[in-house]
């Protein structure tokens, strides 16, 4: 057995006997930690941007584009964001012991489920630090111990962050160990880590579709996981203008390198008119390059349109680039959906009900918005107060990953003496 695995099983092995302990701690001792690891970062937050900046130079000595520099970086308000992710969730009821279902049966016995921690969790990440500290404090809270792989482009920013949430977890007296991130950046760590299905009970990776597509492809253990985030923003027939273009420029332009920005944008034919041209304009001021359809090119090659190829519509830009459609009824939108889309987000604007409520139902997307950015498909905005990922599985948590998408059922079956004959 080679340093690396067995640097990875021992981390495994301490994962395991963490996990035992932190199933059996009380939420209080839980929050206390996850108390202590906010005041850890608030505190610290000039060593974790000196740290951060080693890693920036890093990237720009090795060529990382803008968004990826942008994920990487730790501005003030990132940090921040970071400690008010773990308050939160030290602030959300413990999930774990809570008991649902209890029904009596006929000979007495009553027999309910009750939830659990999942276990032992690998996450394997890339480029942004802010998910060391939520994974960490999800898994903390409902009682599973996590084994951290982060990119080796962020390397000094998690081991930072990782060594404040130690110190967390040791004021609270539960063990360091719940909490451990990789410290080498050899790729062989993941391929060991995938392979420990003795140690680990799921893997939920966070990146770019080639290091997902590896996991799947390699994995041992069961995998929570998305792909990419082909995020759609459709303009129904009456739409209110103002709103398709705040929406719009918001889902694609507010960060352009996260999973659940805009990527397509289609847009019904009675609206082309009205709505592409500001659109269209407010997208160029922004500096967003539009690939555009024939029928959108007519609207909006005198802004800088230029077409679409057939790729564009499979596409996960994570960059200033929309691709745009028109399309001829609400119909053709969800089968362009059901088509080219990820099982992400994707988000209609309408002002009619019943053309709302039928897109909510068959869009089959992880989830589906009416009226409102694709952005706010997120843990923290949908009060789950951070989340571990997306997951754009039916098995079995669908989503942004909270604090019972952690969790289990068990079933428990409570007795007085009764024998079966």
């Amino acid at each position: 057995m080679d340093l690396v695995q067995q640097e990875m099983t021992r981390m495994g092995q301490q994962a395991r006997q963490a996990a035992r302990q932190l199933a059996r701690a009380s939420g209080a001792a839980k929050n206390a930690a996850l108390n202590a690891m906010t005041d850890g970062l608030i505190r610290n937050t000039l060593h974790l941007q000196r740290e951060n900046e080693k890693d920036l130079l890093a990237g720009r000595e090795k060529g990382l584009s803008a968004a990826m520099l942008d994920r990487l970086t730790l501005t003030n308000a990132r940090i921040q964001g970071m400690a008010e992710g773990i308050a939160q969730v030290a602030a959300l009821e413990d999930p774990v012991g809570e008991i649902i279902g209890m029904k009596p049966r006929p000979n007495g016995l009553m027999i309910g489920r009750m939830r659990v921690p999942l276990g032992v969790i690998g996450i394997i990440y890339e480029s942004r630090p802010n998910v060391t500290a939520d994974a960490a404090a999800l898994s903390v809270k409902s009682g599973n111990a996590v084994i951290l792989r982060g990119g080796s482009e962020a390397i000094h920013s998690n081991r930072a962050i990782a060594a404040i949430l130690a110190e967390g977890l040791e004021m609270a007296q539960l063990p360091r160990s719940a909490v451990q991130l990789v410290q080498t950046p050899d790729r062989a760590a993941v391929g060991a880590l995938l392979s420990m299905n003795q140690h680990v009970d799921v893997i939920i990776p966070r990146g770019g579709k080639g290091l997902i597509e590896r996991i799947i492809a390699e994995s041992h253990i069961p995998v929570i996981k998305h792909l990419h985030g082909i995020c759609h923003t459709y303009i129904d027939q009456d739409a209110d203008v103002d709103m398709a273009i705040k929406l719009t420029l918001n889902g694609k332009m507010q960060r352009t390198g996260v999973c659940n920005a805009t990527e397509t944008l289609l847009v019904h034919a009675a609206m082309a008119d009205t709505c592409l041209p500001p659109i269209g304009q407010t997208l160029k001021e922004a500096g967003c390059v539009m690939r555009c359809c024939p029928e959108t090119l007519k609207r909006l090659a005198p802004l800088g349109g230029i077409p679409a190829t057939d790729e564009d519509w499979d596409t996960e830009y994570l960059d200033a680039i929309l691709s745009i459609r028109v399309v001829a009824s609400m119909d053709e939108a969800m089968d362009h959906i059901e088509r080219h889309g990820s099982q992400h987000t994707d988000t209609i604007v309408t002002r009619d009900h019943a053309r709302a409520m039928r897109f909510l139902r068959e869009v089959d997307s992880s989830s589906v918005m009416v009226n409102a950015s694709t952005r706010f498909s997120d843990g923290f905005e949908y009060g789950l107060g951070a989340e571990m990922g997306i997951s754009t599985d039916r098995l079995h948590v669908r989503g942004p990953v909270g604090l019972e998408g952690l969790t289990t059922l068990k079933y428990i079956v409570l007795g007085a003496g009764q024998t079966r004959g």
